[in-house]
């Protein structure tokens, strides 16, 4: 398929980009990377049990979060069977009050983080996997006008914890950020007790317009929030001060690889997207994508560059209002997400050479990739949907060496 999986026409998925690092010894943690079956795993120390960590938010409010189990019951659901529509999970991340008698979330519920590292040959390190900042359940800070919302979208064969890091920083600065997992193309847990893991490709095709309408069915869950009504289908209570709290009149998206295709698709055909970026997005739909998009959009570009992908060119030739594409000297594909945090610690965790974590997440240090991570996003979301000026975007930052503005 076109572009189910993350992939150049070299045949780079990100299944072989972790292959290539198990290939020179390195006995990988695979916590933020995505696989298909399980290699076999070269012999490795017992790892310590320490726990993996993610940077914290830098924003002035603690972070909530809750979880919703969506059905748009629009779109019938074939793999499923009859009488079963598209369902989704998603999870909200606000600026929350009062979180000290919550407890934090997991990075991936339970039952997925199971499933994910047995797939990639890693199930004893269950207990390594980090916790967020988010607090379950927290009541939503309420500060007298409606908070801006955004909906991120993973890649493919990922879940919804690949971007955390950037997820939380969001929220800390006081957006509503709704993360979506995407059925049939990654591991999620519903709350009966399933757990969904990405179906094979020929069974269950899911293409980046099925990622798109998926964003657009959750900007519908947006407004019966931002209404006072509840879209979880099984009624679950949600946090004090989430209904009614979200302004639908202020909404972004964004997503990674796969999902960055989909943001872009979705802010296509639907205007309620005010502002769009995607994090190294391919580009590649079939059939492409076609019109101009007259509202503000941000490329964080790293393998799909414009120079090398002809799909990210044609894209960027049809943005007709703010644009901007910036690029990190050094990156790779997976540099924009929280591998950067992640595999530089099971790096140390397992001894890896310089050169072997280098082939796994790049030339780019890890603290500077979280960084850019947590300042361009919000840098952009701040400029555009709050209208408050950024001039991190007017061009190079010497507190960012590695960020390049491409022409």
């Amino acid at each position: 398929m076109t572009t189910t999986q993350s992939t150049d026409r070299k045949g780079m998925t990100r299944r072989r980009m972790l292959g290539g690092a198990l290939a020179v010894g390195a006995a990988a943690v695979p916590l933020a990377t995505v696989a298909g079956p399980a290699w076999a795993v070269p012999a490795a120390p017992a790892p310590t049990p320490t726990r993996l960590t993610l940077p914290g938010p830098t924003g002035p409010y603690p972070v909530g979060t809750a979880e919703l189990h969506l059905v748009d019951r629009s779109r019938p659901d074939a793999i499923a069977g009859g009488g079963h529509f598209r369902e989704l999970m998603a999870t909200v991340w606000y600026p929350a009050r009062d979180v000290g008698r919550h407890p934090v979330a997991p990075w991936m519920p339970a039952g997925a983080l199971k499933a994910f590292l047995a797939d990639v040959g890693f199930a004893t390190l269950a207990d390594q996997a980090p916790f967020t900042s988010a607090h379950v359940g927290a009541p939503v800070l309420r500060s007298g006008r409606r908070l801006p919302v955004l909906v991120y979208s993973h890649g493919a064969r990922s879940h919804q914890g690949d971007h955390t890091v950037m997820v939380q920083e969001l929220a800390s600065h006081g957006y509503a950020v709704v993360t979506i997992a995407h059925q049939y193309d990654t591991y999620t847990e519903f709350p009966d007790g399933r757990v969904a893991v990405p179906s094979d490709d020929r069974q269950a095709p899911t293409l980046p317009g099925d990622f798109a309408a998926d964003l657009r069915f959750v900007l519908d869950c947006v407004e019966q929030l931002a209404a006072g009504c509840n879209p979880d289908v099984d009624r679950r209570r949600l946090p004090a001060g989430l209904l009614g709290s979200l302004d639908p009149d202020r909404i972004g998206a964004f997503g990674w690889s796969k999902g960055g295709t989909a943001t872009a698709c979705a802010a296509l055909a639907d205007e309620r997207i005010r502002a769009g970026l995607s994090l190294d997005a391919p580009m590649q739909m079939n059939p492409p994508l076609a019109g101009d998009l007259h509202r503000p959009f941000m490329m964080m570009s790293a393998h799909f560059t414009r120079a090398t992908d002809p799909a990210a060119a044609a894209f960027w030739s049809h943005l007709r209002g703010w644009r901007l594409d910036i690029q990190a000297q050094g990156a790779v594909h997976i540099s924009y997400g929280d591998n950067e945090a992640l595999f530089a610690q099971v790096a140390k965790l397992f001894g890896w050479s310089g050169e072997q974590l280098q082939d796994v997440i790049g030339t780019l240090d890890p603290d500077q990739a979280m960084r850019i991570q947590q300042a361009y996003p919000l840098a952009f979301f701040d400029e555009h949907l709050r209208h408050r000026r950024r001039p991190l975007l007017d061009g190079p930052s010497p507190a960012f060496p590695a960020v390049t503005f491409l022409p």
